[in-house]
């Protein structure tokens, strides 16, 4: 397994992490936050206890995040944007692959359906919208969050169209421009998001090459492998 340098150390061992966010979107200025997102597993013994392992670990100092298995398997089944970037990132972002890793990577298009991308996409997409609607852009500071917020959602939209037209998730944004100054727009004017999301939502009705329900069995199986691999047999204890 490579491991970069600052890789937080776990009950459990990383199975794949790399850089995701503005970074992976090329969106990133110079003063940007690097954002890490990967996925561990737990000792499988640690299952069998009366208190389950935690199922993410989060840090702010460095920015990463990290979910178990099981638990990002599940976010990913429902078409997660954040989670589900970590199997679609460019190579060179990815900083921890090992053989599961790489299994996981295999299997990635099975997580996907046209519910959830639907769903989880333009659920996200509206959600910033909300917030774009209720900022008082007045201020430069809200503003630049205005901005930022808006960013996200001509990001999800546009990912959300590319996933139900190819099925492949397209994480490093291929005109980030376009996405830049649609931000400082919608910033100014709310109204410009939602002829986005009219439109992207009218070509999410059409027919894609999505199945309507993810295909669970890859998932369940690579679980199953994951347990076996971190599985670690103790002898029972002498009894006096």
């Amino acid at each position: 397994m490579s491991t970069a340098p600052g890789t937080v150390l776990l009950s459990g061992t990383v199975l794949l992490s790399g850089i995701v966010g503005s970074t992976a979107y090329g969106l990133a200025h110079a003063g940007s936050d690097v954002d890490r997102l990967g996925l561990f597993a737990a000792p499988t013994e640690g299952f069998h206890g009366l208190r389950r392992p935690a199922e993410s670990h989060v840090t702010t100092a460095p920015d990463r995040t990290l979910h178990e298995a099981a638990k990002w398997c599940r976010l990913a089944l429902g078409c997660n944007p954040t989670a589900s970037e970590l199997v679609w990132l460019p190579d060179d972002l990815y900083e921890v692959r090992t053989p599961l890793g790489d299994e996981l990577l295999a299997i990635r298009a099975s997580f996907l359906s046209a519910r959830g991308v639907r769903t989880s996409y333009l659920g996200y997409a509206t959600q910033q919208l909300r917030k774009l609607r209720t900022r008082d852009t007045a201020d430069p500071a809200a503003r630049a969050r205005a901005a930022k917020h808006a960013r996200h959602l001509v990001r999800l939209l546009d990912q959300a169209v590319h996933l139900h037209e190819t099925g492949r998730n397209r994480v490093r944004l291929p005109d980030p421009e376009r996405v830049r100054d649609l931000g400082e727009r919608i910033a100014g004017d709310p109204a410009h998001a939602e002829h986005l999301l009219a439109a992207a939502t009218d070509r999410l009705d059409r027919p894609g090459v999505l199945p309507d329900r993810p295909d669970e069995r890859p998932a369940e199986a690579w679980l199953h492998r994951v347990r076996t691999a971190h599985w670690t047999s103790h002898p029972p204890a002498a009894h006096a």
